[in-house]
């Protein structure tokens, strides 16, 4: 019988693997059995500090080999855990713990400590946590106290492009459908050691624990050092298999390997999501990297996981991000919402069991965007536009904040950004938008060029129309926490260029 708790996940891995590596984070390693006896020993201690089902357990502690199984403890006390990413700005930390109410912080950072305490939240850190891990009780709970399969088991805060963050509502069977739908396409082996260098905080880097624990393999937790000159240097020592990635972290892998006398990873598999991956970084990597094979996926907080494309396939079919995964669908609609033929342009909606539940207290946002058509199970209204070929390969135009107007014709960042890379010379790219007021978009780009020899170079990869009004060269780009091009912090250079 398939799992549709997310603790089962570990319960099933460690029933038929319980001495096999599970996760390591460089220093430490634990099986699969110790993850899972620490697990339950965990949620005996969130019960006993008063945690009951429901609850939200506020987690912001390292991702080290202690992390996945106070995860499936929260998960097996029937709570609901989320992931913070410290240090943060105050005003975003006391957002979230406003607005999710945890009835327990983890944490040991001072600052979110000093406001949990101030909001009389209790607060337990690391050492209090790995003493219950080792001694704690051994007996799980009845069965009946559990969770059910319906019931949330995770709050994932995500940026929107305006406000503070936003939670998505994940119940235990929409984590673990997306969970076995993302691992039939991409195959994890019980031999892969799958290196996460992302936050956890990021759905892309939380649900590589879930991922590695379906296959069986051995993951690898990697620090944020590890995403900058490090990261060659630990994908040898760890051994690994699988990366995901995303585009910043490929453009600075590419940059290591073509280093003199650089050493070579045993990387089988890269993945990719969260922004679209230069085709020419990509053929970079293969180059150097012979045995290398690559998934591209699109998706959606809201949903994990959209589409994947089969292996390679980026190369028969330039520009697709993928197929829907077994058992959902993608398709678009026109402005008024009418569902569209193949081939034809709109906004992508989403259906399937991998559809999450809505947004954390935040009803007229969830009626937007988790729309239910006759009754049934609502479809995501993602906002973002593309096109579905006859095949059911779905090729994204454009996020719903990166679509813009330049001299008159619809351009998307997006394709700015790929055009971009095209360029000889450019190491990395993003484009922002034209805020009100302001005529033309800014090209921010990497690169040993001056700024008006990189529009005219662009000129040969994109319609004159779509060459944005200006362009700035910095030493390096802006990122957010999760590797994306920091857009805000690109407004924020424009407006003192302005100013």
């Amino acid at each position: 019988m398939s799992a549709t708790l997310l603790h089962e996940l570990l319960d099933a891995t460690a029933a038929t693997r319980p001495d096999a590596p599970a996760v390591d984070d460089g220093t430490t390693c634990r099986t699969y059995r110790q993850v899972r006896d620490a697990s339950v020993r965990l949620a005996g201690r969130l019960r006993a500090d008063g945690v009951r089902r429901g609850d939200r357990v506020l987690v912001a502690l390292p991702a080290d080999a202690a992390l996945p199984a106070l995860l499936y403890a929260v998960s097996r006390a029937g709570a609901v855990f989320v992931v913070v990413r410290t240090p943060a700005p105050d005003v975003a930390l006391a957002h979230v713990l406003d607005d999710a109410e945890p009835a327990l912080v983890l944490t040991d950072d001072a600052a979110l400590g000093a406001l949990a305490r101030a909001r009389r939240l209790p607060v337990r850190g690391a050492a209090d946590l790995a003493r219950a891990a080792a001694t704690g009780d051994d007996a799980d709970a009845p069965a009946g106290d559990g969770p059910l399969s319906v019931d949330p088991v995770c709050l994932i805060y995500t940026s929107g492009s305006t406000g503070m963050p936003k939670a998505v509502v994940s119940t235990h069977a929409q984590v673990t459908f997306a969970v076995r739908a993302i691992q039939s396409e991409l195959r994890y082996r019980p031999d892969d050691v799958v290196h996460d260098v992302l936050p956890t905080s990021f759905d892309y880097g939380l649900y590589q624990i879930f991922l590695s624990t379906m296959a069986g393999a051995r993951l690898r937790l990697g620090d944020p050092a590890e995403t900058g000159g490090r990261l060659l240097v630990s994908l040898v020592e760890s051994g690994a298999t699988v990366l995901p990635c995303v585009p910043s972290l490929a453009v600075n892998l590419l940059r290591l390997l073509g280093r003199p006398g650089a050493p070579r990873p045993r990387l089988r598999l890269v993945t990719n999501t969260g922004a679209a991956m230069p085709p020419e970084v990509l053929a970079g990597l293969r180059r150097l990297l012979p045995d290398l094979t690559v998934q591209l996926m699109f998706g959606l907080t809201e949903c994990k996981r959209a589409a994947i494309m089969p292996p390679d396939e980026d190369l028969r079919r330039p520009g697709a991000c993928g197929r829907a995964l077994p058992g959902t669908e993608i398709f678009t609609v026109d402005a008024e919402g009418r569902r569209q033929p193949a081939g034809v342009t709109g906004e992508l909606v989403v259906r399937g069991p991998h559809v999450m539940a809505g947004y954390w207290r935040r009803p007229e946002l969830t009626a937007e965007r988790f729309r239910r058509v006759h009754g049934l199970f609502p479809q995501l209204h993602t906002g973002d536009h593309g096109r579905v070929d006859t095949d059911g390969y779905v090729h994204f135009a454009g996020r719903r904040d990166d679509v813009y107007k330049e001299k008159g014709t619809r351009v998307s960042a997006t394709e700015v950004e790929a055009a971009a890379y095209r360029v000889d010379g450019v190491d990395a790219a993003g484009v922002l938008p034209p805020a009100d007021g302001h005529d033309g978009a800014t090209l921010f780009v990497v690169a040993a060029l001056a700024p008006g020899d990189v529009l005219r170079r662009l000129r040969g990869q994109l319609e004159e129309m779509k060459v944005p009004a200006r362009c700035v060269v910095l030493p390096d780009l802006p990122l957010t926490g999760n590797g994306k091009v920091d857009r805000r912090a690109l407004a924020r250079l424009a407006g003192e260029r302005r100013g």
